[in-house]
């Protein structure tokens, strides 16, 4: 008769272990936007611009203002609130997958001199693209924005253009163009098709109120932003380079000299007193906006 070995009682699995926590050095993982919302939010926020230019154009016109050259104090405004409408659109679209966040958007401390070096490799690339281009094409280097908003017409409108061009334009522009809709887009197609694409919009939405031969070097520089947001992880380089452009670019615009380091300084240090306190409020040294759920 055969014997039959007694059964071999194996330990129950149980549940699975748990997930190894995530690191605290990492901070919280930012959510991920999707890629559809990063045009649609730049379609609402110039739909919102339009409204608001619409309405301020309405109101200067009760007090007398002619809506087909209106003053300078009406095209200021028209812009703030195109500034303010990106911003605001790019909050709202986030809302949609979580409660914003300022670090989510880049808002965060990073390292000084790795973040100084990727700035000065940045810049640097822009300008020898942009001199090679302007030498190819035999461009005008002239820029009539700043008299088209009416930077010409008194000394007040000369510094409230100055502050919108250097200070305004860097914030709003690259918290929405870096902050989210490359962010929004990353999540899709990686870092590199994300940063192609957005250049190319940043550079078309540029048409009109750049030369039209700059488009193209323009969207080499929303290139070279978003590498650079992406290689310091942090909105605040961006903000700093694209003040320094646009100072420098205000500067020659206006034929100044030894102002334009000081335009650039200054704007720079209200841009910090704007935005830097953020990083410390959201507690963000560690949060990555990069490192998604």
């Amino acid at each position: 008769m055969a014997s039959v070995p007694p059964p071999v009682a194996y330990p129950h699995p149980g549940a699975p272990p748990p997930l190894p926590e995530r690191p605290e050095e990492l901070g919280p993982p930012a959510p991920r936007w999707p890629a559809w919302t990063a045009p649609v939010a730049l379609v609402a926020g110039f739909a919102v611009a339009v409204f608001g230019y619409l309405v301020i154009g309405i109101v200067a016109g009760v007090f007398g203002a002619d809506f087909d050259d209106p003053p300078a104090g009406v095209k200021i405004s028209a812009t703030v609130v195109q500034d303010a409408a990106l911003i605001a659109s790019a909050l709202v679209f986030a809302r949609l997958v979580a409660r914003p966040r300022a670090w989510q958007f880049g808002l965060r401390r990073t390292r000084l001199w790795p973040a100084v070096g990727w700035l000065l490799l940045a810049w640097l690339g822009f300008i020898v693209f942009s001199g090679i281009w302007v030498e190819a094409l035999d461009l005008q280097r002239n820029d009539d924005l700043p008299d088209d908003l009416g930077a010409d017409e008194s000394t007040v409108a000369l510094i409230a253009v100055a502050l919108l061009v250097t200070v305004v334009a860097p914030i709003a522009e690259e918290f929405f163009f870096r902050g989210y809709f490359f962010s929004a887009l990353r999540s899709w197609r990686g870092p590199w098709v994300a940063a192609v694409l957005t250049g190319l919009t940043f550079g078309a939405i540029h048409f009109g109120s750049a030369p039209a031969g700059y488009v193209v070097p323009l969207a080499i520089f929303g290139f070279a932003l978003c590498l650079l947001y992406w290689r310091t992880r942090s909105l605040y380089p961006c903000i700093v380079l694209h003040a320094f452009n646009n100072s420098l670019a205000f500067g020659v615009t206006q034929d100044w000299d030894w102002q334009i380091p000081l335009l650039m300084v200054g704007a720079n240090l209200v841009i910090a007193a704007c935005v830097l306190p953020f990083a410390r409020r959201d507690g963000s040294a560690t949060a990555d906006p990069f490192a998604a759920a």
